[in-house]
């Protein structure tokens, strides 16, 4: 079956075509939103293979549900909420939720201005990479998504407590590496 695309439509036409089974259009809807999808998808994974994974059995989830996707909704948000709870799921079963012991807590020295302006988003998503699986995922529903931690408590089946301590963590950790780069940076310059 044959879909031609209405330039006035073109959006709900290549859902048609994609639950309709058509390579075409999944190619197509796959190349629009990859890398959108794919940012999320590394905010969570530990390396590149692992989040290109994750967008693969995200898409699979959304070519599988896009007949229940509702039109008058944001297609990019539906897609987003689905390949962000493949994430989720994928974290569930691989570290149940560990945390690192109380004991590795760092304290800090709060950073200069200077610091924090040299600072870019690779060397932040690199340190986002590092986090244990515990605290990437609290950190990206929290700061990145804008999850409350009582709704991050209900996906992750946490307490809210434990939310809102591994984000604490998750932040003195990513404070402590992006430090740590930065002063190893000026250093090897010199």
């Amino acid at each position: 079956m044959d879909f031609v695309l209405k330039l006035s439509n073109i959006e709900s036409d290549l859902i048609a075509a994609c639950i309709a089974k058509e390579s075409w259009a999944q190619q197509k809807l796959y190349e629009m939103h990859y890398p959108k999808l794919m940012a999320v998808c590394m905010r969570y994974a530990s390396h590149q293979d692992e989040a290109l994974d994750l967008l693969h059995e995200g898409f699979i989830k959304i070519f599988r549900n896009l007949d229940k996707y509702q039109t008058n909704t944001s297609l990019l948000s539906w897609m987003k909420t689905i390949v962000i709870n493949t994430a989720i799921d994928h974290l569930r079963k691989m570290a149940k939720h560990r945390t690192d012991d109380i004991g590795t807590v760092y304290s800090l020295e709060a950073g200069t201005a200077d610091v924090n302006a040299m600072i870019n988003e690779k060397d932040i998503l690199k340190c986002i990479q590092v986090l244990t699986p515990a605290y990437r995922s609290v950190f990206n529903l929290y700061v990145i998504e804008g999850y409350s931690h009582k709704e991050i408590g209900e996906l992750l089946s946490i307490t809210e407590s434990t939310s809102r301590s591994n984000l604490v963590k998750a932040r003195t950790k990513l404070k402590e590496m992006l430090k740590s780069s930065f002063f190893d940076d000026e250093f090897d310059e010199k």
